[in-house]
């Protein structure tokens, strides 16, 4: 195979561990007081009676031998990609590899079907050395499955046990690692055996709490998505005669965009957070945008850049509502719907059933919408957000809404709009630095709980945002992040999303500056990630990280 030169130098990067590690994945274990779930406490405790009120785990650097006998371990990417995944595997493989030499590492291909299907490899020096600090899931590749039945519990538990693999690691989301809580759940209480501990994995950056500083992916994600809007800005600045809407991902939360606006300083920054919070209709939003673009046309030109969270339209209230009763119905009349012969009919047969409000809500969207809201969910019962096209929505809206000024003789300037969607564009980035270092550092640890025998935990790195000697490292038990949801009509228990505080200091920094970016070009461009080169260039953190952890 040939590579690049770059990912040649990749490959000889070596990744820094935190000191509890440094010596290999045998470690001592502080062990913190009993846990709580964040939410719905009693219902969490009764479905995860084996797992529930668990310590949490901090690792302290101390002299220690290998273990006296091997370990297998099995591994799944699940969910969509991120960089840093491979070096996560690397981590876990290196890690069980100092417990013990004779140690196995096997992939389960696919994601999670993988370990039902039983389709396999084992994870050879040979083959990882071959992905260290690439970007991708195509190692072992991944996928969507959700385990949550008994039958598919029992295919895994005998594949698992014919490999001899006493601990599976499930590298991904908030979705991923509830499945993977569980899984830890129905092993503990039928002796199976098998231990299961989660990776946290999501570019979007909304699995996070006290004790998962952030999720891997989103650092170099971001990244990438600075680095295309700082072009863009730059063109806008030079063409001065487009405004550039940018939805960017983020599905249920705007962490993404919050990043990007404070690392490019757009003009319009809108976050779904925010909207929900102030309760803002559609046409406020509209209004809103149309009066900046107004304001500028006057003062810098007919130009700028408007970045939005991919999930918006779900934080809208009317919408969200709308949304609720669409995945209800979808969810508990999928045959019949399915019956329905053409868009008409379909829609007819939708509005039919939606309450007078929700009804209203959607007849008065774009058809074009309102058919992109009607599609397939995804595997956990949640609207397919990529798939809606908030950013042209918003600029036909705004565009409208101008004309309208026009007419009053409100409004002189020449408006003309690009929309974007940069999503897949970020999820398979070379890792940055950060992000190689924290992933490594997730599996290691991820190998030292397997060596330590530790079932229904989530590693933990934190004190990112320092330097990496100053790393610390360890578990949170994954039903401490538990609250109930609806899903597919049902309650369901699920790791609480980490949305944007609107009292935290991200935000805060977004408001102290939104007005000046709006009415003036103060566009930062960030450029590509760099990978060597001065500390301060190429071992940043992201401004998220920095903002929380230095000043909230």
């Amino acid at each position: 195979m040939t590579v690049s030169a770059l990912q040649k130098a990749r490959y000889a990067y070596s990744p820094k561990l935190p000191p509890a590690l440094a010596e290999g994945a045998v470690i001592e274990i502080e062990e913190g007081a009993a846990t709580t779930s964040v939410a719905d406490q009693e219902a969490v405790a009764k479905l995860f009676p084996e797992n529930y009120g668990k310590p949490k785990l901090t690792f302290t650097p101390s002299p220690r031998e290998q273990l006296n006998a091997p370990i297998n371990v099995g591994v799944i990417l699940s969910g969509g990609q991120a960089p840093g995944g491979h070096n996560v595997i690397a981590g876990i493989f290196d890690g069980i590899k100092s417990l013990h030499p004779q140690s196995r590492l096997f992939g389960f291909l696919g994601g999670p079907s993988g370990v039902t299907d039983n389709e396999y490899m084992e994870l050879t020096k040979e083959i990882i050395d071959e992905y260290r600090n690439t970007g991708g899931f195509d190692m072992i590749a991944s996928g969507r499955t959700k385990l949550e039945t008994t039958e598919q519990f029992e295919q895994a538990r005998a594949n698992c046990a014919a490999l001899g693999i006493t601990t599976l690691v499930v590298i991904g989301g908030d979705d991923s690692n509830t499945n993977a809580c569980l899984l830890a759940e129905y092993y503990a209480r039928t002796n199976a055996g098998i231990n299961v501990i989660g990776c946290p994995k999501t570019i979007d950056g909304d699995l996070k709490n006290e004790y998962i500083e952030a999720s891997f992916g989103f650092d170099t994600a971001c990244r990438v998505y600075s680095e295309l809007i700082g072009n863009i800005q730059r063109d806008a600045n030079s063409a001065r005669k487009y405004w550039h809407f940018i939805k960017l991902m983020g599905r249920s939360a705007s962490h993404i965009t919050l990043e990007c606006a404070l690392q490019t300083h757009p003009n319009i920054s809108l976050i779904g957070e925010e909207v929900l919070e102030k309760k803002q209709t559609l046409d406020e939003i509209v209004e809103e945008i149309a009066s900046i673009v107004a304001k500028r046309s006057e003062t810098e030109g007919d130009f700028g850049v408007a970045i939005i969270p991919e999930g918006l339209i779900e934080f809208i209230p009317e919408v969200r509502t709308l949304i609720a009763e669409l995945n209800d119905i979808l969810a508990n009349e999928s045959a019949a719907f399915a019956s329905m012969k053409g868009r008409s009919e379909q829609l007819a047969f939708i509005n039919h059933r939606l309450s007078k409000e929700a009804s209203y809500t959607f007849s008065s969207l774009p058809v074009a919408i309102q058919t992109q809201l009607m599609l397939d969910r995804d595997p956990h019962g949640n609207v397919q957000v990529s798939l809606i096209e908030t950013e042209k929505l918003l600029a036909e809206l705004v565009g409208l809404k101008l004309s309208e000024w026009k007419a009053e003789g409100k409004y002189n300037g020449r408006f003309s709009a690009q929309a974007h969607f940069f999503g897949y564009e970020g999820r398979c980035a070379a890792p940055s630095n950060y992000d190689a270092n924290y992933c490594y550092s997730l599996g290691y640890t991820a190998a030292a709980l397997a060596g330590s025998g530790k079932t229904g935990y989530m590693a933990s790195v934190t004190n990112t945002y320092k330097p990496t000697s100053e790393w610390e490292c360890g578990g949170v038990p994954i039903t401490m992040m538990m609250n109930i949801e609806r899903r597919h009509g049902e309650d369901k228990p699920v790791i609480q999303k980490a949305l944007v505080k609107l009292d935290g200091e991200p935000f805060l920094e977004l408001c102290r500056n939104r007005e000046k970016w709006a009415t003036t070009t103060d566009y930062q461009y960030p450029g590509p990630i760099q990978y060597f080169g001065p500390t301060e260039v190429c071992d940043q953190i992201t401004k998220t990280l920095e903002l929380e952890r230095t000043r909230g």
